[in-house]
């Protein structure tokens, strides 16, 4: 903490290949993401070396931090887009800034012959633009929700709830 921007140019100057951190995934389910244990090797890192008396590379383990991130969502991006058909990816919310991230779905998308969309670094503080926009095309399809409508993280999805999927 802070993530974010500050993650991000602390990471320029560092080895990402300074420290080993896993890739983030769930068994059985080639999409589906968990960055927990992303979280408690960074911790646990940094704990270890404390007790050990040890300096951490900061800029080191912001870059390999970083590295990692992105070696779990560019391939699984890649490989969402190739089984879908889909030819054009769009990179919204706060991990749009990071340069690592960026840089590295582009090389991709360059070799896959796909369209990369990145909105301008100043959109890309929290998904606040993300949320807006998927509200503008939910509103053009004509999906609204009840006034007295609430949101629950947890809710079934069900036909009389604002659906969005397949909105773009």
């Amino acid at each position: 903490y802070p993530g974010g921007k500050p993650i991000d140019d602390l990471s320029k100057g560092g080895d990402d290949s300074r420290y080993a951190f896993p890739i983030a995934h769930v068994d059985g389910n080639p999409y589906d993401m968990s960055f927990s244990g992303l979280k408690t090797a960074v911790i646990n890192l940094v704990h270890n070396a404390r007790q050990k008396g040890e300096e951490i590379d900061r800029a080191a383990l912001a870059a390999s931090f970083t590295k990692a991130v992105s070696d779990s969502l560019v391939p699984r991006t890649m490989m969402a887009a190739k089984e879908l058909g889909y030819k054009k990816i769009v990179v919204a919310g706060g991990v749009a800034a990071n340069s690592t991230l960026r840089a590295m779905l582009q090389r991709e998308c360059d070799r896959a012959g796909l369209a990369l969309y990145l909105p301008p670094l100043s959109l890309c503080g929290d998904n606040g633009s993300m949320i807006a926009c998927q509200a503008y095309f939910e509103l053009m399809a004509g999906n609204v929700g009840a006034p007295d409508q609430n949101c629950f993280a947890t809710m079934a999805a069900s036909e009389d709830v604002c659906r969005f999927d397949n909105a773009l």
